[in-house]
């Protein structure tokens, strides 16, 4: 993959107001902290970020630009969120050193259609999204690509000791780890099962008020409290 570079400017502790005043102007409050360095508070353009990281994920390589200092490599290690808006909050970026190994969290990719879903109606049931590895910067994978149509039957399942690693990657995830397998469709006796009329609580269905217990103290106006 070709470098991604990504521009950062070096960003000074503000108050709570200049720093939602920041956000609604674009930027987003991020830290670099790793490789024995002392942790670097950075701004970090919103639209800038949105387009790297749409190409590198976690699992690449970031040329992190820091005003006009020399560039340093990083992966995003961390990604908070607006609980209201979903929108990217604060970002963490982990510093590597080129000449030493590190671990990563690599995205797992699943490709093709597994005969056992296609031929004999199975579930798909993937266990595993992503693994964890150690290697050098230069020699970590984007993602590790596992091929479902070796998924012949129902008895056939890939496990972390599958999977084919790129040179120079060693993988710390357990490798009997079950990643994903494809189980047999349900009988028409388990489907009948699932359609059962369950016996329900009618004091739990909304419009039915059940009697209070006078030995139970009350908690509605606790639970309020609690909510807001």
């Amino acid at each position: 993959m070709a470098d991604i570079t990504l521009a950062v400017t070096p960003r000074e502790k503000v108050s709570s107001t200049k720093l939602v005043d920041a956000r609604k102007a674009g930027k987003v409050p991020a830290v670099m902290y790793g490789n024995k360095s002392t942790p670097q508070m950075l701004w970090v353009d919103f639209l800038s970020f949105s387009k790297v990281f749409s190409v590198a994920g976690e699992s690449s390589i970031i040329a992190l630009q820091i005003g006009d200092k020399k560039k340093a490599s990083v992966i995003v290690q961390d990604l908070a969120h607006d609980a209201m808006t979903n929108r990217i909050s604060h970002i963490d970026f982990f510093e590597v050193s080129m000449n030493e190994e590190f671990e990563a969290r690599i995205p797992l990719e699943f490709v093709n259609e597994s005969p056992a879903v296609r031929e004999m109606g199975g579930i798909l049931v993937k266990t595993l999204e992503e693994v964890t590895v150690t290697c050098l910067p230069k020699d970590l994978p984007h993602s590790i690509t596992i091929d479902l149509t070796l998924i012949k039957d129902f008895s056939t399942h890939i496990q972390v000791k599958d999977l084919v690693l790129p040179k120079g990657v060693t993988i710390l995830t357990d490798e009997l780890t079950t990643i994903v397998l494809v189980e047999a469709p349900r009988t028409e006796a388990q489907m009948a099962a699932l359609d059962e009329k369950v016996e329900v609580d009618v004091t739990k269905v909304e419009g039915v008020v059940k009697e209070a217990d006078p030995n139970v103290p009350a908690v509605a106006e606790e639970k309020k409290e609690t909510k807001k």
